[in-house]
C-alpha cells in the first residue's frame, strides 16, 4: 500500500486530532473554493467540485462551510489560489511529491523547504522524482464498500485501470483523464467514494527502518500542519513492525 495510507493511519493513532482537523477542514474548504472557479460552482456540472464536496462531506466538515467555499468562489472573492508542486527528498532516501495551494508561493516556498530542511530532507528541482511516479486517479472506498471480488469487477466494468485493496479498504487507480467518468459509474454499485483525485503511484518503494520512518513522519506531519500543503505524497513503505513500534 501506498507510503501516504499508512501515514494517515499512523496520524490516527498518535492524536492531536482537534488541530488536525482545523488544518483538514481548512484544506478541504480552499480545495472546494479553487474547484468551484475553475469550473461553474454547482457541483452537478463540475466534476472536481463534486468530488471535493463528497470528499469534505465524508470527513465532516459542515454544510455551512461547504456552501460558504462555494459561494466565496461565485461571490468574486479576490483571494487567488495557485496549484503549486514541490519534490525532495525525505530521510532514507524516500522521495516525496509536495502539493499545495498557496495565495502566496514565496511563502508556501520557505515554509516547506523549512519543513524539509529541519526534518532531515531537502528540496529538488521539478521533476527530480516524479519521473519514479505515475500520474493516475485515484479513488479510494472504505472496506465496507464490498469484498475485493466485488470491487475489482466493479472497478473493471467502470474502466479502471488497478486495483489494491486491504483491510484498511480499496483504492481504486484510472487514467488521468477517465477519473471523474469512472467514480461516477462505481457510484450506483459501491456507493460514494471517500474520495477522488489526482494521484501520484510510486514506481518503486523503499523500505524505510525504524529511526528514518520516525524522522519521516515528524517531517510529514509538519507539512501537514501548513494550511497550503494539500497533499504529500511518497515512495516509502514503513514495515508493520516499525509502524507497532512507533504507534
Amino acid at each position: 500500500m501506498a507510503g501516504h495510507s499508512k501515514f494517515k493511519n499512523i496520524m490516527h493513532r498518535k492524536g492531536a486530532q482537534d488541530k488536525k482537523r482545523s488544518a483538514l477542514f481548512s484544506k478541504l474548504s480552499r480545495e472546494i473554493t479553487v474547484a468551484a472557479r475553475m469550473g461553474l460552482p454547482d457541483p452537478a456540472m463540475n466534476a472536481r467540485l463534486r468530488q471535493a464536496v463528497i470528499t469534505a462531506r465524508k470527513e465532516g466538515l459542515p454544510k455551512d462551510n461547504i456552501e460558504r467555499s462555494i459561494n466565496k468562489a461565485a461571490g468574486g472573492d479576490d483571494t487567488n489560489y495557485e496549484e503549486v508542486r514541490y519534490e525532495g527528498f525525505g530521510p532514507g532516501g524516500v522521495a516525496l511529491i509536495i502539493e499545495a495551494l498557496t495565495d502566496n508561493r514565496n511563502r508556501t516556498a520557505t515554509n516547506v523547504r523549512t519543513a524539509v530542511s529541519k526534518n532531515g530532507g531537502n528540496l529538488g528541482a521539478g521533476g527530480s522524482v516524479s519521473h519514479g511516479f505515475d500520474r493516475l486517479g485515484l479513488i479510494n472506498y472504505p472496506a465496507s464498500a464490498g469484498d475485493p471480488d466485488k470491487v475489482f469487477e466493479a472497478a473493471l466494468e467502470a474502466g479502471a485501470e488497478d486495483v489494491t485493496s486491504s483491510e484498511e479498504g480499496h483504492e481504486i487507480w484510472t487514467a488521468i483523464d477517465s477519473l471523474h467518468e469512472v467514480a461516477k459509474a462505481l457510484e450506483p454499485v459501491l456507493g460514494e467514494a471517500d474520495g477522488a483525485k489526482l494521484a501520484w503511484r510510486p514506481q518503486t518503494q523503499v523500505s524505510v527502518g525504524e529511526e528514518d520512518a520516525a524522522k519521516l513522519l515528524k517531517l510529514i506531519d509538519a507539512l501537514d500542519d501548513d494550511d497550503d500543503v494539500q497533499t504529500v505524497w511518497g515512495n516509502y513503505d514503513v514495515p508493520e513492525e516499525v509502524m507497532a513500534k512507533l504507534g
